[in-house]
């Protein structure tokens, strides 16, 4: 057989037909997404949302879809002697269902994973379950694609699901830290202790933003740029400071001390003059807060204070903490105000009378 007559058997008559069909198919879903992804500057945000998501999920299942019509257009064709050995029909029905359910179930976990991913930003719900919420979509999906899978080529599945519960036991046993750690994480996300982004400290003295809430475990950035990861089983069990809630400004106490002769009046107006000025001209301080002090020891070589002042996140303290103690010390030092050195007085007369009377009593 010559080439001539190739080009006029039905089977390359065929095989032309189908290029033909694929390449029309694949300009049409390209047409198709282009006009979509238009349609994504022209409408509201809400719209936007729609079609950014639409776009995002059709773009593998409509590259299954084209391969599919172009199996399913093949199994009338493809025989021509020596060159191809096209398979049994059955069979290629039997993977044209298998094609079209895993396309179906591809758009719905692509939809579902994209939706999330777009409008976590706008709901701190969706922002904490990403991870897990994607994450057991996709499982349950792939395990229903893989049964219905099974059942379109006529194998029963009932067997199956009869004995997923001694399986699952197994593998329950086998994966039991696992499954703590995931359920913890579950928990997390119900109860709210935390959310992402959130400044905590965990029981064990780690402290950072929340920066992820995974299967397994948290993820904590601490504050010299390192990431912490803690298992979820040990962050549900511990106890946990949320310097973010109820809100973010948070109290700086700052501990000083004077002398004992200093006129304490004078003192807690120097300092609440310092603090005003600190707490409106810092960037991080809260400029509507009142701070106070509050006098209360009476210490071996000076009177204690705290002076309570007031910032807007909890990693800034030690700004406001640093330029306010810089501050007082300079006024403290224009007003003649003294903060003594730790002294410690020894009463040698008492000293003496005591050796005399040991020495007595010796005797």
């Amino acid at each position: 057989m010559d080439f001539a007559n190739i080009l006029t058997t039905q089977q390359t008559i065929t095989a032309a037909a189908c290029i033909i069909v694929l390449l029309c198919l694949y300009l049409a879903k390209r047409l198709f997404l282009v006009r979509l992804r238009a349609q994504i500057h022209q409408q509201d945000s809400q719209v936007t949302h729609f079609y950014q998501v639409l776009a995002l999920a059709l773009n593998a299942p409509l590259n299954l879809i084209i391969f599919t019509i172009l199996l399913w257009l093949s199994r009338y064709g493809f025989d021509i002697t020596g060159v191809w050995a096209y398979p049994d029909s059955e069979i290629v029905a039997d993977v044209i269902r298998a094609l079209i359910i895993i396309t179906f179930i591809l758009f719905i976990e692509r939809w579902v994973t994209y939706a999330i991913k777009v409008y976590a930003a706008r709901s701190s719900l969706l922002t904490n379950t990403r991870s897990i919420a994607s994450g057991a979509i996709r499982a349950c999906l792939i395990g229903l694609a893989i049964l219905l899978v099974l059942g379109s080529m006529g194998i029963s599945v009932t067997p199956l699901i009869a004995s997923l519960g001694i399986t699952s036991l197994a593998v329950a046993l086998a994966l039991q830290p696992t499954l703590e750690n995931f359920f913890s994480g579950v928990q997390i996300l119900i109860d709210k202790p935390f959310r992402i982004g959130d400044f905590i400290e965990l029981e064990s003295g780690e402290q950072g933003f929340v920066d992820k809430i995974g299967w397994r475990s948290t993820w904590i950035k601490m504050l010299p740029n390192n990431i912490v990861i803690v298992p979820n089983g040990k962050v549900s069990q511990s106890k946990i400071i949320n310097y973010y809630y109820p809100e973010k400004e948070l109290s700086v106490p700052v501990e000083v001390s004077v002398h004992y002769r200093s006129d304490l009046e004078f003192v807690e107006r120097v300092t609440l003059d310092v603090a005003n000025q600190v707490l409106q001209e810092h960037e991080w301080g809260v400029e509507t807060y009142e701070p106070f002090v509050l006098f209360h020891t009476f210490d071996n070589s000076s009177i204690n204070f705290t002076v309570m002042l007031r910032t807007k996140e909890y990693f800034n303290r030690f700004f406001v903490k640093s330029m306010f103690i810089k501050k007082l010390h300079k006024r403290y030092n224009e007003e003649g105000i003294v903060i003594p050195f730790p002294i410690t007085a020894i009463n040698l007369q008492q000293e003496q009378e005591d050796t005399v009377v040991n020495t007595d009593r010796t005797n």
